[in-house]
């Protein structure tokens, strides 16, 4: 749990929810209300990707794991600002879409150092 950064993992996860919200609200104002349970699940996956790739690339290591903990982070941010209600199930696929998302750019980031450390040792 010590090699955990936090800071990271919390700003991460705070900038993935305020882009889901920058998303969401102004098409649910174009398109309607009923919208949102079409955009809510898609740009909580893509915002978690983004910043859990973000994240994972500033991790020494467990770059999956911190992807997964900003997904999980967003997620608790939503839950504190609804308070518990009871929400649609667009919302719940969206919440496991926050963490899928966010372990998808950690895996990213594991891969893409891994390529680096590959071609870093060709070059030697």
């Amino acid at each position: 749990m010590n090699k955990i950064c936090w800071g990271w993992v919390l700003l991460g996860g705070f900038l993935a929810e305020l882009a889901i919200f920058a998303i969401v609200i102004p098409l649910s104002f174009l398109a309607g209300p009923e919208s949102l349970g079409y955009s809510a699940p898609a740009a909580s996956f893509v915002a978690t990707f983004v910043f859990g790739l973000w994240v994972a690339q500033r991790a020494p290591q467990g770059r999956v794991l911190h992807g997964i903990l900003v997904g999980v982070v967003a997620t608790l941010i939503y839950l504190g600002i609804s308070l518990g209600r009871p929400v649609p199930i667009a919302y719940v696929v969206a919440h496991v879409l926050k963490v899928l998302g966010g372990a998808a750019g950690g895996f990213v980031a594991l891969k893409r150092g891994a390529s680096k450390v590959l071609s870093d040792a060709d070059v030697r």
